[in-house]
């Protein structure tokens, strides 16, 4: 496995080593030695799994506080733009954020810390995504940055006409308003 840190501090993509022949492929997707040598030590509690159909965008999703969660996530089929926003104020990248295609061909994941809000666009015509996290799910502490807040910029590449968002998702907050991490 190869851990990239992305251009924001705590941030990787992890590409594992597939071994492929006649039969098919094999990959270890998560090993703990490796992630504690190159991300430190995590505890996830919950693994997670949605399918969604071309132009579906989820997020920007965070929890707050206490509940905020870290996030390893990965693509079993199909392809995605996968984004994860720095919701840190104290944080110099504060504002910025990753973007990395995730698919079942590249078989990339993304890591995400904690004090960030984490979406993704489906760019084929269905994805199954697939995440741990190392907190459960608090729906009461669950929060939203808007997908094309201005300050933040995200280039979804993508005609926002054409994207697909649940009311929730529509009504995230912009930078200047949402929840941010001390």
């Amino acid at each position: 496995m190869e851990f990239i840190e992305q251009s924001i501090a705590g941030v990787f993509v992890i590409e594992p080593k597939k071994f492929g022949d006649a039969r098919g492929y094999f990959m270890e997707t998560y090993r703990q030695d490796l992630f504690e040598k190159h991300i430190g030590k995590i505890n996830f509690v919950q693994d997670n799994e949605s399918r969604s159909s071309y132009g579906v965008l989820r997020g920007l999703h965070f929890q707050k506080g206490e509940y905020s969660q870290a996030k390893l996530v990965r693509v079993l089929e199909g392809r995605v733009l996968d984004v994860a926003v720095d919701l840190r104020r104290s944080s110099p990248t504060f504002g910025k954020y990753v973007a990395v295609e995730l698919s079942a061909e590249n078989a990339r994941q993304l890591f995400i810390p904690r004090g960030f809000a984490h979406g993704f666009l489906v760019l084929s015509e269905s994805a199954t995504f697939v995440y741990k996290v190392d907190n459960v799910y608090a729906p009461q502490e669950e929060a939203s940055l808007i997908f094309n807040d201005k300050q933040v910029g995200v280039a979804w590449n993508f005609p926002e006409d054409k994207m697909l968002l649940s009311p929730k998702d529509r009504a995230g907050k912009p930078l200047s308003e949402v929840y941010c991490f001390d």
